[in-house]
């Protein structure tokens, strides 16, 4: 990414109520967060001023310690409480952290009357997430581990709802049910939309429902997104699918847009040179994936296919193996970018793998 420490901060600085409450054990209290300091020590001699202007004296973001007389930004909050000593990790925390599902700000309650938010809206697409929980533990994560999806990385837009109701269309009757819920979010980082699977209560397979994945918000152009993009990236259909990827490229960024037709449409970040389209193997398929190929080529982005062994890469990883998976994707990608999103000991398996797949078929 190309930002520098003053516009990291800044950018934190937005959203200073929202880094407090992620990095801090502390507690609002009027304009200011205030904590014992900065690793977390019980206390209330940190002040994190939460409303201010952009810059200057007064800027929100700003934070000092009565005890100590440190002082200093968002950027110094996140280092001190996770223990980093390297701006360059202290960096990518905070833009892993702008990454994650952002909300949009809402009105003081004292100047806002209720309003109920209609169904299928952006806005109730929102709430539902936000009523979520984290899946670690949780019957989503033993539904994905289930698909053969054993590494979960930067999982902060999938969630777990114990009682999420589902409308049956037979009859309009609705039941609770546990299901998975994926947030689809705009470039900026806005949920604007979520998809939710429905699954058994024992987390093996979906619910026993006419239509278990339902998605509703403003779907078209974003996606469920993973990692931080800069100048890489990979777009599929499903989440499931670019999961499966993820676990053979932890650090590559993706994006699921949910459906064919929303894969073709999908919007492109404009830092973006190259993209990797994983397609499902059916004509609804490869018809969105040259879609978006030709559309990212069009601006001047280097586009390029990825196509699966069998109907999409979640089966490749489930019945094929992690190493087959890998060695197909290597001879796919760019070698260049085999090197920066495939460990080396990754690639020496996948290269294994490879060789000992074509003496089989030999």
């Amino acid at each position: 990414m190309f930002d520098s420490p003053a516009e990291l901060a800044q950018r934190l600085a937005r959203d200073a109520e929202a880094v407090c409450r992620h990095y801090l054990y502390g507690r609002r209290e009027g304009r200011y967060w205030l904590v014992g300091d900065a690793r977390n020590t019980p206390g209330r001699s940190l002040f994190v001023r939460l409303i201010g202007a952009d810059s200057g004296k007064g800027a929100a973001g700003k934070w000092v310690d009565a005890a100590s007389a440190e002082h200093g930004d968002l950027l110094d909050i996140i280092r001190a409480s996770c223990r980093l000593s390297n701006f360059r990790d202290v960096a990518d925390e905070a833009r892993r952290f702008l990454a994650m599902p952002r909300f949009e700000p809402r009105p003081d309650p004292a100047h806002r009357r209720p309003q109920t938010a209609s169904r299928g809206s952006p806005e109730s697409a929102r709430r539902l997430f936000a009523m979520a929980e984290p899946i670690r533990g949780t019957i989503a994560e033993t539904y994905l581990r289930k698909r053969g999806i054993t590494i979960l990385h930067e999982a902060a837009r999938l969630r777990f709802h114990r009682r999420c109701y589902y409308r049956r269309q037979s009859d309009g009757e609705v039941e609770p049910l546990p299901a998975l819920i994926a947030a689809v979010t705009d470039l900026s980082g806005i949920v604007t939309g979520v998809q939710r699977t429905w699954l058994d209560p024992t987390g093996d397979d979906k619910a026993s429902v006419d239509t278990p994945r339902r998605a509703m918000g403003r779907l078209l152009g974003n996606g469920v997104r993973f990692g931080v993009v800069d100048d890489i990236m990979a777009a599929g259909e499903g989440v499931e699918t670019m999961l499966s990827l993820r676990c053979v490229l932890p650090t590559l960024p993706m994006v699921a847009a949910l459906s064919a037709n929303h894969l073709a449409a999908l919007i492109l970040p404009h830092t973006l040179r190259r993209l990797y389209v994983a397609r499902d193997d059916d004509p609804a398929g490869d018809m969105a994936a040259e879609t978006l190929r030709k559309r990212a080529a069009a601006n001047g982005i280097d586009a390029m296919i990825l196509s699966p062994t069998l109907d999409d890469f979640n089966d490749d990883l489930r019945y094929l193996g992690m190493d087959e998976l890998r060695a197909a994707l290597r001879i796919q990608f760019v070698p260049e970018d085999v090197a920066r999103f495939m460990s080396p000991a990754e690639s020496a398996t996948a290269d294994r793998a490879r060789v000992g797949a074509t003496r089989l078929r030999a």
